[in-house]
């Protein structure tokens, strides 16, 4: 019970210096502001600029990165090559390598076994329900972190999925008013703030750096994992290899992604009713019977036993 308060206490303790060193560089950022705005903007030294840079970068990523290099040969290439790409359709390639990904993932074993484990202890007064909380931490730290990359991908997925009829509408205008495939591209960039405009934004400059727009699109799509902007880069390709007007191609691209985001609205609406039965049979039905035949078994209960 002892080790249980001074953990808390412990936390208490970090959350405090937390929100206070927060609110001591959000005032300290506004006054900043106000000087620079009667004074003017001074040179900021180099401690500044790395003081800038967010804490992650500055502190934790180095250290994973450290300790990746110890457990480089316990991450066969298959399943660093499985990581990163995960990462990469997460959106999270700039923040974290697969072997830093790796490292997250023992800490978060280690650490969330080790919690259980003295919960466990405190709790349990059984050495096999401990070591059962135990292992039951380690596996949820093990697939906690890959489960987050997963959300953050799909997350991304279903950005683009929404935004991608609005894309190749503004897309189709900009082409039929004259404007270039690139162009176009540049104008979605520049009128549009979505996950779907910046993977454009980064494919504009692999073609400005030299890669063929082909590759640029192929590898833009690989980095979603979105089925309807695969089928759309597919098209464009296709369309630019065998002449085809682009313009038709988008257009056409347009109608059946916005059939396809219908069909599965409607196939959303008729998975609902199923999903109510749960809810409704494990809350609302038991308490309309409590309502309903709760007095008449009152009753019958009086009846029986007089």
């Amino acid at each position: 019970m002892l080790t249980f308060i001074v953990a808390s206490v412990f936390l208490e303790v970090i959350l405090i210096l937390l929100i206070y060193f927060n609110r001591k560089n959000k005032s300290r950022e506004e006054l900043e502001k106000r000087v620079s705005e009667v004074v003017g903007t001074r040179t900021v030294t180099v401690r500044e600029q790395e003081l800038k840079v967010p804490f992650f970068r500055r502190v934790v990523k180095p250290v994973l990165a450290k300790a990746s290099h110890l457990l480089i040969r316990m991450l066969p290439a298959e399943k660093e090559t499985e990581l990163n790409q995960k990462i990469i359709m997460a959106g999270a390639s700039e923040k974290i390598a697969p072997r830093e990904l790796l490292v997250v993932k023992y800490l978060a074993a280690a650490g969330i076994a080790f919690l259980l484990w003295m919960l466990g202890g405190l709790f349990a007064k059984d050495i096999i329900q401990t070591t059962l909380m135990g292992a039951t931490g380690l596996g949820l730290g093990w697939v906690l972190p890959e489960y987050v990359i997963n959300k953050k991908s799909m997350a991304r997925k279903l950005d683009i999925e929404k935004g991608l009829p609005d894309v190749l509408d503004l897309l189709t205008v900009s082409v039929e008013a004259g404007l270039g495939f690139d162009g176009a591209m540049m104008k979605v960039v520049e009128k549009t703030k979505s996950v779907l405009s910046e993977e454009f934004k980064t494919a504009l400059q692999e073609v400005k750096m030299g890669k063929p727009r082909a590759e640029a699109l192929r590898d833009m799509s690989n980095r979603t994992g979105a089925d309807d902007l695969a089928t759309f880069t597919g098209s464009v390709i296709l369309a630019d290899q065998l002449g085809i007007s682009i313009g038709n191609i988008l257009r056409l691209q347009s109608e059946q992604i916005r059939q396809k985001r219908r069909q599965r609205a409607e196939e959303l609406a008729l998975k609902a009713p199923v999903k109510i039965l749960i809810p409704l049979i494990m809350f609302i039905f038991p308490a309309i019977f409590v309502v309903l035949l709760g007095p008449a078994v009152i009753q019958i209960a009086d009846v029986f036993l007089k």
